[in-house]
């Protein structure tokens, strides 16, 4: 009897083992050409041997089938680690696509609206001023003034609220003040999870807004806050709110705020020096639970895990039976919710790939049209990246995919986001 259960289970694993091994070899069948995938392998390949980058896990999938999955170079090179399709990367702001979902859940569960104010939920940020730039002669100085209106969920979402990055921001008013509330760490760029949830609540009262909220898009810590919001309105620390509505549901095993300790040794590294500014690379420390969970830069993740989260998007809210936000809010998080409105000092596509043709939705880059970009793709698709060199992107209208996991921060990013769309867009067939 034993036998004969070991040889049904050796007969399922051989199918397994088939089924897997024809998709990937089979990728005509899904659109694909082998040739374009074996060159997208070829290509950063050549970039782990040039010494560019230490390795990266990518994952492509298409028709509900993953077509690629590659894992190449090293996990850790300093010590010769290769990489592995499990091993967890530090996700940075690819986190703030997860804020957005949570903070739909809790619009459709009736907790929230978009269009309420911050201040319903926070009061210290009823009354912001907005630091005006007034211009004397060759001199720059700043006046505050009282914001016209509150800065509104949607804000937040859309980055529109008149918070920045101190990082970032070109507002030198802004710049120093950041750093005196400690919202700018000035020993590692995009870490604020230092402070409590409520001091970092006190900090954002204390500084001024760059421009009137629901004016600007600029790229900022509104997601961080958002993150306040959801922990609010669940009455959950974040973390715990994602992974019973989130993580959980979409199998995110290895997702999360911090590392367990047995975990740790699937943790992907950096080069330890950047070879393109030959400065030293500090990325976050992640093998403790933060202060706060930061909503804009600090969870951990897999390739496997971030492509679950794509899927669910790709497939309107539902995935494998498990039901995350409803094809009505999905559609609004991926359209144009900038209109006319400025994007100063960089817009979205700017920031995020040095082109144009780019706007924003609720979390989510969109992308405007067919043409208008510098970069293979197509009209609707949507994506966001992080600061350590992570990606992924979907486009609905190809029913497509992809997830790029690496560890390479730096001014470099762009031409990688740039240089994997190509390659991805460029292998398909049909």
């Amino acid at each position: 009897m034993i036998k004969r259960i070991r040889a049904i289970i050796a007969v399922a694993l051989l199918i397994t083992l088939t089924t897997t091994y024809a998709e990937a070899i089979n990728p005509k069948a899904l659109g694909f050409s082998k040739k374009g995938l074996e060159k997208i392998t070829r290509v950063y390949e050549d970039e782990v041997k040039e010494g560019h980058i230490p390795g990266a896990v990518i994952l492509i999938k298409r028709y509900g089938k993953i077509v690629y999955a590659e894992a190449i170079g090293y996990q850790n090179k300093s010590k010769n680690i290769s990489m592995k399709r499990n091993n967890i990367f530090r996700n940075y702001s690819m986190t703030k696509p997860f804020i957005a979902v949570a903070t739909m859940q809790l619009m459709e569960q009736g907790k929230l609206t978009l269009a309420d104010p911050v201040s319903k939920f926070i009061p210290e940020l009823k009354d912001m001023k907005v630091a005006i730039e007034v211009k004397e002669g060759d001199k720059i100085t700043y006046k505050l003034v009282p914001a016209r209106r509150e800065i509104q969920i949607i804000d937040l979402l859309r980055h529109t609220s008149g918070i920045v990055y101190g990082e970032i921001t070109k507002n030198k008013l802004l710049q120093e003040a950041y750093k005196q509330q400690e919202l700018v760490n000035e020993h590692l760029a995009y870490d604020v999870r230092s402070l409590t949830p409520e001091q970092e609540i006190t900090a954002f009262s204390k500084v001024p807004l760059s421009t009137e909220p629901g004016t600007n898009w600029e790229y900022s810590l509104s997601v961080d806050l958002l993150g306040r919001i959801v922990e609010k309105v669940s009455g959950q620390r974040l973390s715990d709110y994602l992974k019973q509505n989130i993580f959980t549901p979409l199998n995110m095993v290895d997702t999360g705020f911090y590392i367990t300790e047995n975990n740790l040794s699937r943790l992907a590294e950096p080069l330890s020096i950047d070879p393109f500014t030959h400065q030293p690379i500090h990325l976050i420390d992640v093998s403790e639970q933060p202060a706060n969970d930061s909503g804009g830069a600090g969870s951990v993740t897999t390739a496997d895990d971030y492509l679950n989260f794509a899927t669910m998007m790709l497939d309107l809210g539902s995935v494998n039976h498990q039901h995350i936000l409803s094809p009505a809010s999905i559609k609004l998080m991926t359209s144009d919710q900038l209109g006319n409105r400025t994007t100063l000092p960089y817009s979205p596509g700017q920031l995020l790939m040095g082109i144009d043709g780019y706007t924003f939705g609720l979390g989510f880059m969109v992308r405007k049209e067919n043409g208008l970009a510098g970069v293979l793709g197509s009209k609707g698709e949507y994506m966001w990246a992080g600061a350590a060199g992570t990606f992924f992107w979907v486009e609905p209208e190809k029913d497509l995919a992809v997830v790029v996991m690496t560890q390479v921060p730096g001014p470099v990013r762009p031409y990688y986001r740039r240089l994997i769309k190509d390659l991805v867009d460029s292998a398909l067939i049909n």
